[in-house]
């Protein structure tokens, strides 16, 4: 699947769509700024599929700060079957950017 800009991410947060949903980057960096996410930091992902084994053929939208490490998740996630995974393309710093 085709990658996410964060302004229609930012578009289907604001209509409160319902989606899958995941932070990859590491807790303290969520601590600090997150939009909502469920946190699986990226190392902890291959750990963690149990949690979100419901999500596998449903779309799956992933951010990190910059879009690099969610870039990542997805390529690993396609290689465990996940087939509707968007990275959100320039990551959260991206976002923030569009509300200033």
């Amino acid at each position: 699947m085709e990658d996410i800009t964060v302004e229609e991410l930012k578009e289907r947060l604001d209509k409160q769509e319902e989606f899958a949903f995941i932070d990859v980057r590491e807790e303290w960096e969520y601590e600090e700024d997150n939009l909502g996410a469920l946190n699986i930091p990226l190392g902890a992902l291959p750990h963690q599929l149990g949690e979100i084994d419901q999500y596998k053929n449903q779309e799956l939208i992933i951010h990190c700060r910059s879009g690099a490490r969610s870039g990542n998740a997805k390529k690993f996630l396609e290689t465990k079957g996940y087939s509707k995974v968007r990275n959100v393309l320039g990551g959260i710093v991206a976002y923030r950017e569009l509300e200033d």
